[in-house]
């Protein structure tokens, strides 16, 4: 497994990360045994970055990363690297009401997260979203007091732009961005990444496939279970779906001719855009099962030289995806969209 350090105060991690969302919210129903032995199944493989958050499913995604620290083989659950979200709020229902990032909320999710993944530390700790009443600097300020104690490891944000990064960085040492980047969601490029870059933050890119829609697996006849939050993305929405799909299969010519799957090409071309940009990034993949994970895995292998990389940019050209990355409700949030 290759090794790439987040940024210039971060951790050296897997240059491959976990996401681990979707084992227990948002895209249907997942098998919690498969899921287990999929968070084993990466660490036996060398990937140490596991990436949850405290409201996924109300906590069940910790409890389910925590049963997998648990019961893997302990040089395995040593060398693992928690990346964990919080703020987001809740209601029984399943709704969101919106963030909280107060110094108080802050130590309070984090005493909940180390409880249900049994751990004594957890080594980055970010706000999902900024919350819109509460200074950046203040609810940085508490991780990094966290980060005092011994509780936390590294400051980390999501999905904040170029001017809350570097208010942030003022405050404390921030490990990474964690941030939506993928051959359909390059928006980061124009400002976020440079900034970032500059500032010696690191990259976590979540959605690498889209949520599956350029994993080469998604179909145009798919039916999506009601709790899956696709069917509302859109993205995969009459139209947009059809012609993102479109996409797909331009970008599949590329992959065939070079031998390896469509998900392995989009992967890789992520894992190529540091260079690129003198940035450290790192993607999260989002397997929920073995065979899926395998498939990223071996994206690590491919190679992409100029030509294949100005094959894809043809496939699939900047700005060529049909609708927004999230609903306009969940836009209005992202302090990366502003």
């Amino acid at each position: 497994m290759r090794t790439q350090k987040l940024g210039t105060t971060g951790p050296v991690t897997s240059a491959l990360g976990l996401g681990c969302m979707g084992m227990s919210a948002l895209y249907g129903e997942a098998d919690r045994g498969e899921s287990v032995a999929t968070v084993h199944a990466a660490l036996d493989a060398g990937i140490t970055l596991l990436d949850t958050g405290d409201f996924y499913a109300m906590g069940h995604n910790e409890l389910l990363v925590g049963e997998a620290l648990r019961t893997a083989p302990a040089a395995l659950r040593e060398r693992a690297l928690l990346s964990v979200k919080f703020g987001a709020l809740r209601d029984p229902d399943g709704g969101w009401s919106g963030y909280d990032g107060r110094p108080a909320a802050v130590k309070n999710f984090a005493a909940y997260s180390l409880q249900r993944l049994g751990v004594d530390h957890i080594d980055v700790y970010r706000i999902a979203r900024l919350d819109p009443d509460v200074p950046v600097e203040e609810t940085v300020g508490a991780i990094a007091e966290l980060v005092e104690k011994g509780y936390v490891r590294h400051v980390g944000l999501s999905e904040v732009g170029a001017d809350t990064l570097r208010r942030a960085a003022a405050v404390a040492p921030v490990s990474d961005l964690q941030i939506e980047y993928s051959l359909i969601s390059r928006g980061i490029e124009d400002e976020i990444l440079p900034t970032a870059a500059a500032l010696g933050i690191g990259v976590t890119a979540y959605g690498v496939l889209s949520r599956g829609l350029i994993s080469g697996h998604f179909t145009r006849d798919r039916q999506l279970a009601a709790d899956d939050f696709r069917g509302l993305s859109p993205r995969f929405q009459g139209e947009n779906l059809r012609r993102n799909l479109d996409l797909v299969d331009a970008l599949r010519a590329v992959a065939e001719a070079k031998g390896v799957s469509v998900a392995q090409t989009a992967i890789a071309w992520v894992l190529a855009q540091g260079p690129r940009f003198g940035a450290d990034i790192v993607p999260l993949v989002g397997a929920r099962r073995r065979d899926r994970l395998a498939e990223a895995l071996g994206a690590l292998d491919v190679a992409l030289d100029g030509t294949d990389l100005a094959a894809i940019e043809e496939a699939v050209p900047a700005g060529a995806a049909a609708g927004a990355r999230y609903p306009e409700s969940q836009l209005a949030h992202l302090d990366s969209e502003r």
